[in-house]
């Protein structure tokens, strides 16, 4: 087997360059991109912020199932445009689906989220007994 050097600085591949995936206007990737996540401990919960602009609430779909929080999205939409002869017609199609799993100290009947300028927002509650407990002092007998 025998290594062969390539240099694209001088002869760049022509086929990469003509068929790149943003060639007729789109974005590479478009339908594979997952949002990021911020997540933060605080003494009472988790906060849980994932990064979705440009969605309604209807587009979500969330559930907790066997310790694990699962959120979904999906979005379909179509624009037609008309110029003298010529139509053009675009089709976005963009999906993700995240998935947690929950540490047992999570209560996951009291997970709370709202979706709001386009950050989709999770406070998780700890269960009390994981919850820190105050300092209690002990008298010397």
């Amino acid at each position: 087997m025998s290594i062969v050097k390539r240099n694209d600085a001088i002869f760049p591949s022509l086929m990469n360059e003509i068929f790149r995936p943003d060639w007729f206007g789109g974005m590479e990737n478009a339908t594979h991109v997952v949002p990021a996540v911020n997540i933060k401990e605080n003494e009472k919960d988790f906060e849980l912020e994932l990064a979705v602009p440009g969605r309604k609430k209807e587009d979500f779909n969330i559930e907790v199932d066997k310790d694990v929080l699962t959120i979904s999205s999906e979005v379909k939409s179509e624009e037609n445009a008309t110029e003298e002869n010529y139509t053009r017609r675009e089709f976005t199609y963009s999906s993700f689906k995240r998935a947690f799993t929950l540490p047992k100290t999570i209560d996951g009947e009291k997970i709370k989220a709202t979706y709001e300028n386009g950050l989709l927002k999770f406070v998780l509650p700890k269960k009390k007994e994981a919850l820190p407990k105050p300092k209690r002092m002990i008298e010397l007998s």
